[in-house]
Parts: structure tokens; C-alpha cells; sequence
């Protein structure tokens, strides 16, 4: 009798605690650490605050872990140790130490992790008093931020690269609207140093501007340096998460930098 009354009580210790949070216990520990570096305040905020939201979800979900610092200068070859995969979240190429940039030189030329980029990562050029990075610059296909849509427009992307792992998934149909960007356009043309995955039809703006490229890629990797990395021109609105192919573009490039 006493051995079936502890029994009873063992069996509801073990429910309060799984009720309690005792679940964690069984958690399966993450499959790998994400660095976010972001860019807060100002014009893009809406779009960071949507895209760390987004990261939370998404990283439950997939089970990696994410840790978010808003200043480069945190930055340096020990702490990037930590982290399979680093996403520049608009952060600016510059204002980072020096000890960052070379710790981020290595991650990127040796293969240290995996990296995906958005937008203001490629706003190269001369900006607040620092000198554009050139190294950055080559790593982005040799180009320097010219201009940009300051009212924002929507436009059709189309999938050049539909086998890449980046874009599985994304749209069937090989093309799709993204809303509200601001669609960079640089001195010269990145395609002849990079892999180009999409580009955007700039016919197809809305509302229509005179500011073009031409040919003007928009999703592209970098297949000269060791580390996995893709860039996206889009991330100025957090409008962008209302898209699935955005979305599934993003967590694709998260697993694919990850080596998963």
C-alpha cells in the first residue's frame, strides 16, 4: 500500500513539474548560435523590430539561438567564434573597429560561419566622416552605393537561380511583388563578381522612377570566399514580412549559411 501511495505521489510531482516548466528539461539544446547585428532607429526601425519578431518565431521553430548586439564594435575574433552564422541586419559598412573588421575579414575569407546581409549592409561609399571599406566593397562585387527610391516602390522580382537553396520554395512561378523598398542602385553592376540569384524588373515599379540600373541585381552570393554568405538589396520597410517569399527567402538563407 505505502509503495503504491509513492508511486502516486512520485507520478504527480513529476506532472507539477512538467506543468511548471519542467519541460525544459527535455528541451533539445539548439543546433546552432546566430549573431544578429542590427541597426536601430531611424528610417529602417520598422523593419529591424519586424525581423528580430520574425527571427524569434523562426528560430523556435528551427531551433537555433539568436543573440542580438547593436554595435559593431563588440566585435572580434573570439566572440565570432561562438556563432555559425552572422546576420547584418542593416547595419551600416562602417563604424566598426578595426579589430572588427579584421575578425570579420577571417569569419568571411576562411569560412569561420555563414553570413546574410540586407540592404544598408551595402550602403559603400564615404557616409558620416569614415572612409568606405574596401575590402566590404569587393566582398559585395567591387560596387559603391550610388542612390536610391527615397519614396520607397513596389516591384516584381524575378528568380534567376531557382536550384540554389536560397530560393527554394519561393515562388512557383518564378517572380513575385515585393512592396516597398527603396531598391539601391550602385556605381557599377555586381553581376561580373558575384552569383546572382534575383533581380528586380524596374519597369515594373509602382510608382514608376527615373532611378535604374538596368540590369539590377537584387539577391546575390559571393562564391570566391570560403564562408557560405548571401546579400538582399530589400529591407528598408516592415512591410516585407507581410510577404511569404521574403520570409522564406530569409529562413532559407539562415539554414543554407548554417551549412544545414
Amino acid at each position: 500500500m505505502k509503495n503504491q501511495i509513492f508511486k502516486i505521489l512520485a507520478i504527480s510531482g513529476l506532472i507539477l513539474l512538467l506543468l511548471s516548466g519542467g519541460s525544459d528539461l527535455f528541451a533539445k539544446p539548439s543546433k546552432f548560435k546566430v549573431l544578429v547585428l542590427t541597426e536601430r532607429g531611424g528610417q529602417h526601425e520598422g523593419f529591424v523590430v519586424a525581423a528580430l519578431d520574425w527571427l524569434k518565431t523562426c528560430s523556435a521553430e528551427k531551433n537555433f539561438e539568436i543573440t542580438v548586439i547593436n554595435h559593431a564594435t563588440e566585435i572580434d575574433e573570439t566572440m565570432l567564434a561562438n556563432f555559425k552564422v552572422f546576420i547584418q541586419l542593416n547595419y551600416p559598412p562602417y563604424t566598426w573597429s578595426k579589430e572588427a573588421e579584421a575578425a570579420f575579414v577571417k569569419y568571411i575569407e576562411e569560412g569561420r560561419g555563414g553570413w546574410v546581409g540586407f540592404h544598408h549592409a551595402t550602403l559603400l561609399g564615404e557616409f558620416d566622416g569614415y572612409p568606405m571599406w574596401n575590402w566590404f566593397s569587393d566582398f559585395m562585387g567591387g560596387i559603391r552605393f550610388q542612390n536610391y527610391i527615397a519614396a520607397t516602390a513596389s516591384g516584381k522580382v524575378n528568380i534567376e537561380d531557382a536550384r540554389h537553396p536560397v530560393m527554394k520554395g519561393v515562388s512557383a512561378s518564378l517572380s513575385f511583388v515585393l512592396p516597398d523598398d527603396e531598391w539601391y542602385t550602385f556605381d557599377k553592376n555586381p553581376r561580373p563578381n558575384v552569383h546572382v540569384l534575383a533581380n528586380v524588373d524596374e519597369s515594373t515599379y509602382q510608382p514608376a522612377s527615373d532611378i535604374k540600373m538596368g540590369d539590377h541585381p537584387v539577391v546575390w552570393v559571393n562564391e570566391k570566399m570560403k564562408a557560405r554568405n548571401v546579400y538582399f538589396l530589400m529591407g528598408h520597410h516592415a512591410n516585407l514580412f507581410k510577404s511569404n517569399d521574403f520570409k522564406t527567402m530569409f529562413g532559407n538563407a539562415i539554414l543554407w549559411a548554417a551549412g544545414e
